[in-house]
């Protein structure tokens, strides 16, 4: 399944792998980057040996541990969230246009339900503001989430 994933992320990334090689071998820079910013929407390569068990991606945030951590945290969380969200969708659609099976589906889920209790938080916390212009500030950051 794997292996599927990196053939296809290989054909999309062919062309700008070209380009990017010539690039790094003028570049005398030993920090090595993403050569491409479409190889974030893609995992990280692992290996596809069937004797390994399956990797355990863990579970979503709970409500109650969000509620300790700060705005700034709380935003950051998102837009991390938003990232994984959109790398495990574009997997989805690939597999599922070469009518493969997209592995471990409820990874999306855990995902949009931290994303959910993330704006229920913030929601709280913009509702027990005690200055309506602040917190009509803060619903509308909110809403644009």
């Amino acid at each position: 399944m794997l292996s599927l994933s990196r053939a296809l992320g290989r054909r999309l990334f062919s062309s700008a792998a070209a380009v990017s090689e010539s690039a790094a071998a003028a570049s005398t820079s030993a920090v090595r980057k993403a050569q491409n910013p479409l190889e974030e929407f893609f995992e990280v390569e692992r290996s596809t040996e069937e004797d390994k068990p399956r990797p355990y991606y863990g579970r979503s945030w709970k409500a109650s541990e969000l509620r300790l951590k700060s705005w700034d945290d709380l935003q950051k969380h998102w837009y991390v969230l938003m990232k994984e969200k959109n790398m495990l969708m574009t997997q989805r659609q690939m597999l599922h246009a070469e009518n493969l099976h997209f592995p471990n589906p409820e990874r999306i889920s855990k995902v949009k339900k931290s994303m959910c209790r993330i704006k229920h938080v913030l929601t709280e916390r913009a509702i027990a503001e005690p200055d309506p212009r602040r917190s009509a500030e803060m619903k509308r950051m909110i809403n644009t989430l």
